[in-house]
C-alpha cells in the first residue's frame, strides 16, 4: 500500500535565519554553504560587489525578462507547473509512469533537497500529475504563485540521503531504481519502492543504500550514467578516473511493472545476515585518461561496453571496454575550457553533444573523430551567456536537444533547422527553437519526460537570486511551435477568423 501522499516540502522547517538554504557556489557554482560558512544577510550585502554577486540593476533585469516571459505563458505552453522547492534540488528526474487518465496521467518524478544542515540531506520520490497535451486552459497555466508549491506535485516518501545528493539517474530497464552521487567516491544504489518512508529532522539516522558501488580513490560528485541496454552504472570523478559496475547479480526483477512484487534488487544472503551494512560491488573496469576531474559521463545507445566522458581537462574520450582500459579515441580540445556535460544520441550513436564552461554546446559525429586527438565539431551553438551545464537530446525526435546553463536559460534546438535559418530568425542563433525563460537562477538539471516527449521537467538553484530555495517547473510548449510549419498554417487556416477576434482584443 503507498504511503499516504503530502505535498513536496522542506523536511521540517525552513533555515535557522528564517529563509531559505544560501548558497556558496564552488567552481560549478552548485554547492550551498555549510552551516558553519553561512553568513548573515548583513555579511552577504556588505561583500555583494567583491564577490562578483548579482547587483541591483542585474537583479531588476532578471525581473523584468521574468515578467515579460510569464506574460507570454499563455501563449508559448500548452502547459506548465511551477514549484517552490525550499531547499534547492540539484538534480531532477522522471521515473515511471503508474496511471493514465482521461485529462491527465501519474507519474513518479525524482528530486532532493539540499540543505544547510538544520535538517538533513533527502532524496524525495514524489507523485506527478501530468496534464494531457491540449487539455489546460491557456489563463490557468499562467496565474501561478511564485512562492507557493504545486498542486500537480505530491510527496510520495522521503529518503535521509547520506551526504547531499548532486546527481540522480534512473535504471532504464527498472526505473523503480535509481542510482546516487554525493560527496564520496561511492555510487549508492536505491530501490525506492522497497525504502522505507523516513521522517528528516535532525539527529535522525540516514537510509541504507541497498548497494554501494565501489571504485574510485577520490570524491565522485557528478559524472553519472546508467546503461540503456543492460544494468551498467559508469561513473567518473575526482581522481581522474571513469568506473564500470554490473549490477546483473544484484538485480532480482529487474524491468518488473508489477509494483507488488517489485522484490529487492539485492540478493539475499540468507536469514540471519548482517543488516545493518549495506552491500558492495567492485567495479567490472576503471579507465585512466583524463589530466583533471571527471564532470560527466554517457554509455553509447546501443552498447555497454561503449561510453564516452568529459572533464576539466577539456577532452572528450571515447571508450570501448572490449579493448581494454585505454582511450579508444580522445579529443584534446573539445572546448575551450572545462566541460560539464555530455549526452550520446539515443537515435544515431554516432552524434555526440557536450556542453562547457566556455558558454557553448558542440555536436560531434565520433565518424570524424580520430585516435591522435584531432577532432572538429559539426557545429557549435552558441545561445547561452554562461557555463552549459546540462545537455540532452529529445526521445522524440533525433535532431532535437535541450541545454541548460548558468543564465537561468534552458534553450531548445533544432540541428536539421541550422541549414535552414529565415530572415525571420536572423537575430536568434542558428538552430534555436524555444527559450525557456522561466527560471531565475541557474537551471541545475533538467530531464525530458520519455512517456511524454515533449513535456520537461526542470530545476534552478535560487540561492543568489532570492537568497535560497529552487524553483521546479514541469513544462511543455505549444505544439505549434514544434509540428512541421505547413501542418500548423493549416489548422490555424481553419480558425483564422477566432484567431483575427482575439488579436483585436485589448
Amino acid at each position: 500500500m503507498e504511503s499516504e501522499e503530502a505535498e513536496v516540502a522542506a523536511a521540517g522547517a525552513a533555515s535557522p535565519s528564517g529563509g531559505n538554504v544560501t548558497s556558496a557556489p564552488k567552481k560549478r557554482g552548485r554547492k550551498p554553504k555549510s552551516k558553519e560558512e553561512s553568513q548573515t544577510q548583513e555579511e552577504r550585502g556588505g561583500k555583494m560587489k567583491e564577490s562578483g554577486k548579482k547587483t541591483k540593476q542585474e537583479e531588476q533585469s532578471v525581473d523584468e525578462k521574468y515578467t515579460q516571459w510569464k506574460g507570454l505563458v499563455p501563449i508559448l505552453y500548452d502547459w506548465l507547473a511551477n514549484h517552490n522547492l525550499v531547499w534547492p534540488s540539484l538534480s531532477c528526474r522522471w521515473g515511471p509512469q503508474l496511471e493514465q487518465a482521461t485529462y491527465k496521467n501519474r507519474q513518479r518524478l525524482y528530486l532532493s533537497e539540499q540543505t544547510d544542515g538544520s535538517v538533513p540531506n533527502t532524496l524525495v520520490i514524489a507523485n506527478c500529475e501530468v496534464v494531457k497535451p491540449r487539455v489546460a486552459a491557456a489563463e490557468h497555466i499562467s496565474q501561478f504563485n511564485e512562492e507557493a508549491r504545486s498542486p500537480f506535485v505530491k510527496k510520495f516518501k522521503t529518503i535521509i540521503h547520506p551526504g547531499e545528493v548532486n546527481r540522480i539517474r534512473e535504471l532504464p530497464q527498472n526505473s523503480k531504481i535509481i542510482a546516487t552521487h554525493t560527496d564520496s567516491p561511492d555510487v549508492l544504489i536505491w530501490d525506492v519502492e522497497t525504502q522505507p518512508n523516513r521522517h528528516a529532522v535532525l539527529g535522525a539516522a540516514t537510509s541504507r543504500p541497498d548497494l554501494i558501488l565501489t571504485g574510485h580513490q577520490d570524491n565522485a560528485e557528478y559524472a553519472l550514467a546508467m546503461c540503456p541496454t543492460e544494468p551498467f552504472v559508469l561513473s567518473g570523478g575526482k581522481d581522474k578516473s571513469v568506473v564500470l559496475w554490473s549490477i546483473q547479480d544484484h538485480i532480482t526483477t529487474a524491468g518488473s511493472t508489477d509494483s507488488k512484487s517489485s522484490g529487492s534488487i539485492i540478493k539475499q544472503t540468507g536469514e540471519g545476515g548482517d543488516k545493518s551494512e549495506s552491500p558492495s560491488l567492485g567495479p567490472r573496469g576503471v579507465y585512466y585518461g583524463h589530466d583533471d576531474t571527471v564532470e560527466d559521463v554517457a554509455f553509447s545507445p546501443t552498447s555497454a561496453q561503449e561510453f564516452c566522458s568529459v572533464g576539466d581537462d577539456s577532452c572528450l574520450i571515447l571508450w570501448d571496454a572490449r579493448t581494454g582500459t585505454s582511450p579508444v579515441t580522445k579529443v584534446e580540445k573539445a572546448h575551450d575550457t572545462d566541460l560539464h556535460c555530455v549526452d550520446w544520441n539515443p537515435h544515431d550513436d554516432n552524434l555526440i553533444l557536450t556542453g562547457s564552461a566556455d558558454n557553448t554546446v558542440r555536436l560531434y559525429d565520433r565518424r570524424n573523430l580520430t585516435s591522435n586527438g584531432v577532432g572538429t565539431p559539426i557545429y557549435k551553438f552558441e545561445g547561452h551567456k554562461a557555463a552549459v551545464l546540462c545537455v540532452q537530446w529529445s526521445p522524440d525526435k533525433s535532431s532535437v536537444f535541450g541545454s541548460s546553463a548558468e543564465d537561468g536559460l534552458l534553450n531548445i534546438w533544432d540541428y536539421d533547422r541550422v541549414s535552414k535559418k529565415t530572415d525571420r530568425a536572423a537575430k536568434s542563433p542558428a538552430g534555436l527553437f524555444f527559450q525557456h525563460a522561466g527560471h531565475r537562477d541557474k537551471v541545475v538539471d533538467f530531464h525530458w519526460n520519455a512517456e511524454d516527449p515533449w513535456t520537461i521537467v526542470s530545476v534552478s538553484d535560487d540561492c543568489e537570486t532570492t537568497g535560497g530555495g529552487g524553483t521546479l517547473q514541469i513544462w511543455r510548449m505549444s505544439d505549434l511551435i514544434y509540428r512541421p510549419e505547413e501542418e500548423v498554417l493549416a489548422e490555424l487556416e481553419k480558425f483564422k477568423s477566432h484567431v483575427m477576434t482575439c488579436a483585436s482584443k485589448p
